[in-house]
């Protein structure tokens, strides 16, 4: 992790918008990472805050934590715009994949047989 960490766990979470409990459970599933103090508190980097709003944002595709975490396994210690950007592209996909299926399976509802013969 970078020398910067200057965030609180109360930081990340009023700047992303989630409670202290969500980037503590972030943290203990590996979507994001904090240093500690001498007195065992944690800080953050601030990429923390967008890492937390990438995986909310994942998390309404439809991604699991094990595949957020992978996917935020792909960025380097210290993401630049492009490898956002990346990320953009990839959810973006997953969330035209997963609308596809889902259409796909609103039109096998709406055909004439029985749902148990699906």
């Amino acid at each position: 992790m970078k020398s910067s960490a200057t965030l609180t766990v109360s930081d990340v979470a009023a700047e992303s918008g989630i409670a202290a409990s969500a980037v503590r459970f972030y943290e203990r599933q590996g979507l994001i990472s904090a240093a500690r103090t001498g007195g065992n508190q944690r800080r953050f980097d601030r990429d923390a805050v967008c890492r937390v709003k990438v995986a909310r944002v994942a998390q309404r595709v439809g991604l699991s934590v094990a595949e957020i975490r992978e996917m935020l396994a792909t960025l380097p210690s210290d993401p630049r715009l492009d490898d956002w950007l990346r990320l953009r592209v990839q959810l973006a996909d997953e969330a035209h994949r997963r609308i596809s299926a889902l259409e796909a399976v609103l039109d096998d509802i709406a055909t004439d047989q029985k749902l148990c013969d699906l």
